[in-house]
């Protein structure tokens, strides 16, 4: 079938709403190997942050980010020399792979599709397993998680759940201050003096006596961490969030009978996971701790990743403990990877569902694959909320949960993940009911037969006015908070994290690249877009009120997301143009 052509110019003339500031991107629009420059309104450069004054000092190594009260105890010259070191050995491999992936995108956009790897076939087939699993990590059948601000990690700890995985990554606004002030939480956990109290309320939260086990979600590979260079270049997200975590934990954590644990995220590749796994081998090498002794959890939250399940375990295998289903990621990187081919055209993103098409077909797939490897299968997300005051949508959005954990522990998953500790007894309810025993690793699945056209089929549905509207008022609301602070927004009755706005903006992408068509017959142009959005945002103004509308940054926001819906290219991560309005 033809590629549609977007009417020339259409794009480039549309005119901006009126409180929106002009940005530079035309040449992202003419090179789509160069990236976008978004620069912050002029009037908003007071509020620039200061520069350090008094960070530590490590060879080769700059600190930019101002060092508030206690900073120094996470930005120390040790703890820095130790960065350094995960930079210099690291950081050429990583961007190598970004490269790869870069060059990936150009194929699949020329019509080529993923499918399973003729090179590593015998991977595949062989029977080996992975390594042993600690026994704080052998039930997790319910893990919430939530970004790393004090109360959420008190609270998130003492909510019952097996496991709380402490998010750097899409639950969290990477300013320094987040990024920071997290590290210094865990490390007050670990130090037996996390602790907090709410300046309003005065009510006093800490720990429990029993609490969740501690898992730690770096970012991905893509993001870097500008306020900390290494001989000149900004070290890598991941490696600066892994290893301020373990440089200053791992002792603590043998000594308590538990160890380094992370979750992984956004990997594309295998050679991406072996990444991961030289980093683990060359951490424990520095600590003079023995191979093993730091454990991860990947997610398959990427379409390639799909098609390498067995390649990534078998990469970590004396690291890794499974993988876990990230199905909002997933849908984002199917329709970002496939999104030029018009067969792969997604229907308004409330239809697609864990029980049909690929998303049936690649959490089907993972049970098998990690279970055939003596590996746990981790279930997706629950993120509904409660609603104060309001039995009968508590009660609706409960039932929702239990029918998505009904299915889960049915098809064979060790545990699953929420978003609010109210969840936590309603999905350890059906996973005691339905897996009275620690995991399911003796369910082997092997009645699932994979195939890429299974993992590639789209779900059947219809696009709707109402979901177009959706996409654009949930991610604009998304990216206004992301960018004062906040990761994890409470929309709509649901937490939403920063997976929510990339499906929302790549989805309005996808729409206007192929001017599909919606119920009604009409096609998604740039002037219907920009008549929504307008007509979105007013409606957004009136409910917050104009004052915190327009003291808020909806402004930049709005620019960000119609930049990004408009480009006739891809923006791989908003999370990358939007890092600069935060740094």
């Amino acid at each position: 079938m033809a590629r549609k052509k977007r009417p020339k110019g259409k794009r480039q003339t549309a005119k901006k709403p009126k409180r929106a500031v002009k940005r530079v991107r035309k040449a992202a629009k003419k090179s789509p190997a160069k990236k976008p420059s978004i620069k912050k309104p002029a009037k908003k450069a007071a509020a620039k942050k200061p520069a350090a004054k008094a960070a530590p000092r490590a060879k080769g190594v700059a600190v930019t980010g101002a060092m508030r009260p206690r900073f120094n105890e996470i930005i120390t010259p040790a703890a820095l020399e130790f960065l350094a070191g995960l930079h210099r050995k690291f950081d050429r491999r990583r961007k190598e792979l970004m490269q790869r992936r870069a060059d990936r995108q150009h194929r699949f956009d020329a019509g080529e599709l993923p499918d399973f790897l003729p090179d590593t076939k015998a991977i595949r087939e062989q029977g080996w397993k992975i390594g042993p699993i600690p026994k704080d990590l052998l039930d997790r059948r319910v893990e919430i998680t939530g970004p790393v601000d004090r109360k959420m990690v008190v609270n998130a700890l003492n909510s019952g759940a097996q496991v709380y995985m402490a998010d750097f990554e899409d639950a969290c606004s990477p300013s320094w201050e987040n990024l920071i002030e997290g590290q210094l939480n865990l490390k007050d956990r670990w130090e037996g003096r996390l602790a907090f109290t709410d300046p309003q309320t005065k009510k006093s939260y800490k720990l429990n006596d029993k609490v969740a086990t501690l898992v730690v979600r770096p970012r991905g590979w893509h993001l870097t961490e500008d306020h900390v260079t290494v001989d000149g270049e900004p070290i890598s997200g991941a490696l600066f969030d892994f290893g301020l975590y373990f440089f200053h934990n791992v002792r603590r954590l043998i000594g308590a009978d538990t160890g380094p644990y992370f979750y992984i995220a956004k990997i594309e590749s295998h050679l991406e996971a072996r990444l991961w796994n030289d980093v683990f081998e060359y951490a424990q090498s520095q600590f003079k701790l023995p191979t093993g002794t730091i454990k991860a959890t990947v997610l398959i939250e990427t379409l390639p990743a799909a098609f390498e399940m067995d390649e990534i375990l078998y990469e970590m295998r004396d690291h890794i403990l499974g993988l876990n289903a990230g199905r909002w990621d997933y849908i984002f990187s199917f329709i970002k990877r496939l999104g030029k081919n018009p067969r792969f055209l997604t229907p308004d993103r409330s239809v697609m569902t864990m029980d049909k098409a690929f998303l049936a077909a690649y959490a089907q797939l993972l049970i098998r694959t990690c279970h055939r490897r003596g590996a746990y299968a981790m279930g997706g997300m629950a993120a509904q909320i409660p609603v104060k005051g309001n039995d009968k949508a508590n009660e609706e959005a409960f039932k929702k949960v239990r029918a998505d954990k009904e299915r889960e522990a049915g098809s064979g998953n060790d545990g699953t993940w929420v978003a609010h500790p109210d969840l936590v007894p309603v999905a350890e309810e059906v996973f005691n009911r339905m897996m009275p025993r620690p995991n399911q690793l003796d369910v082997l699945r092997e009645d699932v037969k994979s195939s890429r056209d299974k993992l590639l089929e789209v779900h059947e549905g219809d696009r709707t006015e109402e979901g177009l509207r959706l996409n654009i008022r949930v991610g604009i609301q998304y990216i206004e908070a992301w960018l004062k602070g906040r990761g994890a927004v409470p929309l709509y009755n649901l937490m939403e994290d920063a997976a929510t706005a990339e499906i929302s903006r790549m989805q309005v992408w996808q729409w206007l690249y192929h001017r599909a068509k919606l119920k009604d017959g009409r096609e998604v142009t740039p002037d219907l877009f920009e008549e929504i959005l307008e007509d979105e945002m007013k409606k957004l103004r009136e409910a917050l009120g104009p004052t915190n509308f327009d003291t808020g940054r909806f402004e930049e926001a709005i620019e960000l997301f119609k930049d990004m819906s408009l480009s006739m290219d891809v923006e791989e991560f908003l999370t990358i143009p939007a890092y600069s309005l935060i740094k």
